[in-house]
């Protein structure tokens, strides 16, 4: 039976009607500082933890729960004599029940305030208390989460008590949330000081179920960053049904493609792989060129924008089947044009891609690695030809693109778009085939990784490509450059992979 509460919320949505209807089952309640003043200024009778404790808070609020008066009551087992005996010599009161909310460390982290200002924001009596209850769950309700005070009001209505098996997921709760909270407070002091520290704290918070994941019987959620900012947390769906695991997945790599570009840029995206890429003067342009590159592959994928989407560019949108559309922003007429298709999930994202880490989950581990950021390390021409003006910028758009493909990977362009593209292959021949042959008016090839044989140069001339970049690096790569010295094509070595496993 609940007969003493302890409320102490720094977020006080909902508390009022919460501590009303323990008063009106006769239940005490003990509160602190702010909560008490907003309990008293509601008519909602409570005592002052002070009363309890004997000592007034200190330190500017940062002692004032911290006291065996307070933890004693919470942590004893009520079926153990020794732990009564205890209390009633020490004249501790029982806590039967610990209200707390924490304050709003996740928020502050990202605010541009001061390190020490971010200090005060630690709670430390909170998650102490919060830890004490649930380690309690047996003898103590423990809530921390607004959206539980509802069923816990419905159960005590109907049964009078808080059955064992709520005790028992409110007390996971508390664990869950005060991980992420120390998880969070860790990061922010190890930040730009330990790359990879001993233990990996992932602060993330649950946005809502999916209705499955990259299959029908998989079934799936999606999770928030609480720390950093990103495209997923700062999309807006202005259109359509609601996101799906894969839709998820593919938008993130579509419109991180087109972000590698300064000018009007397109990509098609299917299995999270692209299919299409472009650079134009404009949207349509960029589209219609990346709708070229293939037209049968973009039928129900995901087609991305640098830029704001205009009525001609919507308007062509909608002759096919896609799933959805992702831009910086949409003209009115536009998004009128695109929403007649009501399943079109339509998005508007205004962020770069910030992640800096990438994170691979593989069976009882976990793999972290920088996020790929640098494109070339140097560009190097090893042949006796060397690459134009305009066959230099084709290999730059070319390797852009690369990053994003499957490996091994081989992207064949021309002027500023995407001719064909060939990712996933277990062997680099395989993949410059594929894409040659889709490729047929091609001129510049794109490796995402070196030639260890001279078999894709000879490739590439028999389909009209005049110019080659790739890492460089192979202990055949004399034979590459012979080769292409043969055959008359520029070759230039960027110094840097772009594996994407």
């Amino acid at each position: 039976m609940i007969k003493r509460a302890l409320i102490s919320v720094y977020d006080k949505e909902g508390i009022v009607e919460f501590a009303g209807f323990l008063k009106s089952i006769g239940v005490e309640i003990i509160s602190t500082g702010g909560t008490l003043r907003h309990l008293k200024d509601n008519n909602i009778e409570a005592v002052d933890v002070e009363e309890i404790t004997g000592f007034e808070e200190m330190l500017n609020g940062r002692v004032k729960t911290l006291h065996p008066k307070i933890h004693g009551g919470i942590l004893a087992r009520r079926e153990d004599p020794s732990h009564m005996d205890t209390l009633k010599e020490k004249d501790i009161p029982l806590i039967d029940m610990v209200v707390v909310n924490l304050y709003p460390f996740f928020e502050k982290y990202k605010e541009s305030i001061s390190f020490e200002e971010k200090i005060e924001f630690i709670d430390i009596g909170g998650p102490t208390m919060l830890r004490s209850a649930a380690k309690n769950f047996k003898d103590v309700v423990v809530v921390t989460d607004k959206k539980d005070y509802e069923p816990i009001m419905e159960e005590l209505k109907s049964e009078r008590e808080v059955s064992y098996a709520t005790r028992k997921i409110l007390a996971g709760k508390v664990f869950n949330l005060t991980s992420a909270y120390d998880g969070a407070v860790s990061q922010f002091l190890l930040e730009n000081e330990v790359d990879y520290p001993e233990y990996i704290n992932l602060v993330y918070k649950k946005s809502k179920d999916l209705r499955y994941g990259e299959n029908p019987h998989q079934s799936a959620a999606y999770y928030n960053a609480l720390l950093e900012e990103g495209i997923m947390n700062n999309i807006e769906i202005l259109n359509g049904k609601e996101l799906s695991y894969n839709n998820i997945k593919d938008l993130d790599i579509a419109f991180k493609v087109v972000m590698e570009f300064e000018e009007p840029a397109c990509c098609a995206l299917k299995h999270n792989s692209p299919c299409g890429v472009a650079l134009g003067k404009d949207t349509l342009e960029s589209y219609n060129k990346a709708y070229s590159s293939d037209p049968t592959s973009i039928f129900g994928g995901i087609v991305a924008f640098n830029r704001t989407v205009d009525k001609s560019t919507a308007e062509k949108l909608n002759e096919i089947f896609l799933e959805v559309v992702i831009a910086p922003n949409f003209e009115e007429e536009a998004l009128s044009t695109l929403c007649k298709k009501k399943n079109l999930r339509v998005i508007k994202c205004n962020t770069k891609p910030l992640n800096n880490k990438a994170l691979v989950s593989v069976d009882g581990g976990l793999l972290i690695q920088e996020e790929d950021r640098d494109l070339i390390k140097s560009l190097e021409i090893v042949t006796k030809k060397s690459p134009t003006e305009q066959q230099l910028k084709d290999m730059t758009f070319g390797m852009k693109v690369a990053k994003y493909v499957k490996s091994n990977a081989i992207v064949v362009v021309r002027d500023g778009m995407t001719l064909g593209i060939g990712g996933g292959q277990v062997n680099r021949i395989w993949a410059a085939e594929e894409a040659l042959q889709r490729g047929k008016e091609g001129l510049i090839l794109a490796s995402d990784g070196f030639f260890p044989f001279d078999d894709v140069v000879k490739e590439a001339a028999a389909h009209g490509i005049e110019a080659i970049v790739q890492p460089g690096g192979s202990i055949k790569d004399k034979d590459s450059i012979k080769a292409c010295d043969d055959l008359g094509i520029s070759m230039v070595f960027t110094g840097i992979r772009h594996f994407k496993h």
